[in-house]
């Protein structure tokens, strides 16, 4: 017997999924995931790159530098270090495990280029160097007149730390590339006497002489040192000796560079989001496999069992690219699985109104009806994952990357996954209608059929409550103002553990006295607190901890975070970028897909739904920083998913009910998708709940964010989004037509959107 259209349909899914969850069950047994920082707790330094008199600061020059710190870092012995260029000039260094980067930062950032100098002799308080020489502090402090360079730190060859054969302390050998450059500069040192500031030689790195060692005596005036190399000798102890050599032997990057960023984070941190974040996932997942079992029946079985799936095939995407799981990643894992619900209830709200008696068509009909909301919505969601991806960096970035992984993945969850295995159970002894969950209308849809749908034939009076709602939002933004993190206003931004509940006036009060009167001190979980200030050094934030310990009883320093000011207003513009970008692209995607009534009334909605979700998180005085970026990027895209899916029955419609005034349209679209809609905000409810009530910190404001925007971007499609179509379809009437007549579809086809 020949194989159906339906049959053939059904092998290629089935073919399909099972080659994908064999690939899935083959990277979650082999590959480890790869934590960032922020999870496994470390130190990661951004560093900039900036033109010399004689380099240019670009990609090569970048890239001969990374080499250079390499060799730096690897002397320090860190596990598994990473170093990366990030654009042209930017380098970003991670250091796993490293909770204290002082030292680090001491050898890493150390900048200038290597060079070994004649000292001419002591310099006078007010003296000023004659040109081609410069005056550098010694190690003691002393004022030294250096000439010219006469060596460069590209002609050493080697630096090694030994024992002092003649003493009890430890030595640096020096080999060099060119030993004609320092025989000469030795031999003139030779000629002064003993003692003379001018017989020693000084090396010079960062506009510092990190050591001026004196010529022994026993070389001769005019002769110096031969052989290539040198031994420098000074009392210093083994750590010491090292150091000096790692600085000589690594010491010359062919571009200066400047930390702008460091961010340290302790594993108890890390640990607590990733418990944080693995509970909020099994309890949301029990809630919505509950929820979806008892509001479809069979049909939810089917959907829990593929919703498994979706989790295991998108964490192993993730191994597979070698993602870094961040903390922002995780909650956006954790979210992609509340949002991979929305397009298996698009599949089954639309099966049921489909049902005619035959289960196994209602299912298709139900999935090829939902096939362009479910590609509309997903795509928008994708925009703003990959805005994300491109303006963004870090932890915010890799956030993108997940969401954009999880996106994908629910779509080859619904359209293949779960709809072969529904097609199967439909087809087998359980597929009987009471057992089904498709073949019933459940309560909220019996509602909505005795609802009128002209309730949006005032629409000024919708659009009142959206104005008064954003006139109450812009009043915080402006009268309060919004409380940015460090990543947009620069600083430094220390998390301590206080052990117990601190009162927070008086750590502000013991903040202010230590000399910090301008910073903003926050509590961040149950038993840590937050302190925000401008730039500081490690000495200041000595005294800031102790500030906090005085008075809390302990302040264990969990997180460090230095921005600087120059990154800090590169990635507030950026954030306006990303935000302008974002809606441009969904205006222009909708403008194609729909018309460009409906595509700006939800760009009208967006531009709702982020503005009440800032002016709630400013009157609530909750920090903006990257992670509330990425939040508010993903408010865009549900809110543009929620009005995608609005609009994609208002074009079903108004080809249906040609006759029926726009309001009408547009409400009977509202209503029928309300289902939908409250079913998949409870899936995502559920999880949002879960991490809002189980984080701490970052990650509890993370889902504050989106709770909020889950709720103003449901309703705004009410209250903004439809009332404002339906003003400008009454001012240039259209909206929602095919641009081209489609023929009616047959019953068999009914439902799909072509």
């Amino acid at each position: 017997m020949p194989r159906t259209p339906a049959r053939r349909g059904l092998l290629t899914r089935a073919l399909l999924s099972l080659a994908v969850l064999a690939a899935a069950t083959y990277l979650l047994l082999t590959t480890a995931p790869r934590l960032g920082l922020d999870l496994r707790g470390g130190t990661q330094i951004v560093l900039e790159t900036h033109d010399s008199p004689t380099v240019e600061a670009n990609a090569e020059s970048t890239d001969r530098a990374i080499e250079v710190l390499r060799r730096r870092v690897d002397a320090l012995g860190v596990t598994e270090p990473t170093l990366a260029r990030s654009g042209d000039n930017r380098i970003i260094i991670e250091l796993p495990d490293v909770r204290d980067p002082a030292e680090a930062v001491e050898v890493i950032g150390r900048t200038a280029a290597l060079s070994f100098h004649p000292v001419v002799g002591i310099a006078g308080p007010e003296q000023q160097p004659a040109e081609g020489q410069r005056i550098v502090a010694d190690e003691a402090g002393q004022r030294l007149l250096l000439g010219p360079a006469a060596l460069s730190g590209d002609g050493v060859e080697d630096a090694q730390a030994a024992r002092d054969p003649q003493g009890a302390g430890w030595t640096v050998g020096v080999e060099f590339r060119d030993s004609r450059a320092w025989e000469g500069l030795t031999a003139e040192a030779a000629c002064a006497p003993p003692g003379d500031p001018a017989r020693r030689v000084a090396i010079v790195l960062d506009d510092e002489v990190i050591s001026s060692p004196q010529v022994d005596p026993s070389v001769s005036c005019g002769v110096g040192i031969l052989g290539g190399g040198t031994s420098i000798t000074g009392q210093f102890s083994q750590a010491e000796a090292a150091d000096l050599a790692l600085l000589i032997t690594a010491g010359a990057l062919p571009v200066p560079v400047e930390v702008i960023e460091q961010r340290t984070v302790g594993p108890t941190l890390g640990a607590e989001a990733i418990d944080a974040s693995a509970e909020a996932a099994i309890i949301g997942l029990i809630l919505i496999a509950l929820f979806l079992i008892v509001v479809y029946r069979l049909a939810g079985f089917v959907a829990v069992v593929a919703l498994a799936g979706y989790a295991g095939v998108s964490y192993a995407a993730l191994l597979g690219i070698g993602a870094t799981l961040t903390l922002p990643g995780l909650a956006g894992f954790v979210l992609a699985i509340g949002m991979a619900v929305d397009a298996t209830v698009l599949a089954f709200e639309r099966a049921r109104e489909e049902y005619d008696g035959s289960l196994p068509k209602a299912g298709e009909r139900g999935f090829r009806g939902a096939l362009s909301a479910i590609v509309d919505s997903n795509v928008t969601t994708l925009l703003a994952a990959g805005l994300l991806f491109w303006l963004a960096s870090g932890p915010v970035r890799g956030f993108g990357v997940t969401l954009t992984i999880g996106v994908l993945a629910s779509m080859f969850t619904c359209l293949v996954l779960t709809r072969m295995l529904l097609d199967l159970a439909l087809r087998s002894p359980l597929g009987r209608p009471a057992l089904s969950g498709l073949a019933h209308q459940g309560r909220v849809r019996r509602w909505v059929e005795r609802r009128d749908d002209g309730f949006l034939a005032r629409p000024g009076r919708w659009i009142a409550g959206s104005v008064v709602a954003v006139t109450l939002a812009l009043a915080g933004l402006v009268f309060v103002g919004p409380n940015l993190g460090v990543e947009f206003t620069g600083g430094r931004l220390l998390e301590y553990e206080t052990g117990a509940p601190a009162d927070l006036g008086e750590v502000r009060d013991a903040v202010a006295d230590a000399g910090f009167p301008r910073a903003v001190v926050q509590a961040s979980g149950d038993d840590a607190v937050s302190v925000r200030t401008e730039p500081a050094s490690d000495e200041e934030t000595d005294r800031i901890r102790d500030a906090v310990a005085a008075v809390a009883g302990g302040a264990e320093e969990v997180r460090d975070e230095q921005i600087g000011p120059s990154l800090g207003a590169e990635l507030r513009t950026k954030a306006l970028v990303a935000l302008g970008l974002a809606v441009l692209a969904q205006l222009i995607y909708l403008a194609v897909r729909f018309d460009w009534r409906l595509g700006l009334a939800t760009v009208a909605a967006l531009a709702q739904d982020v503005l009440l979700v800032l002016g709630i998180f400013t009157w609530l005085g909750k920090t903006m920083d990257g992670v509330f970026l990425a939040a508010l990027l993903t408010v865009i895209g549900y809110s543009v998913n929620d009005s995608v899916v609005v609009f994609d029955r208002v074009r079903e419609l108004r080809g249906k009910r040609r006759r029926d005034p726009f309001h009408r349209v547009a409400g009977a679209a509202v209503l029928q998708t309300l289902p939908r809609t409250v079913n998949t905000g409870i899936g995502v409810l559920f999880v949002l709940g879960a991490l809002l009530v189980l984080g701490d910190g970052s990650l509890a404001d993370f889902a504050l964010a989106l709770l909020l925007g889950l709720l103003v971007g449901t309703v705004s499609t009410v209250v903004a989004a439809s009332p404002v179509a339906i003003l400008l379809d009454r001012k240039w009437p259209g909206a929602g037509r095919r641009r081209t007549p489609a023929p009616r579809p047959s019953r068999e086809d009914s439902g799909a959107v072509v």
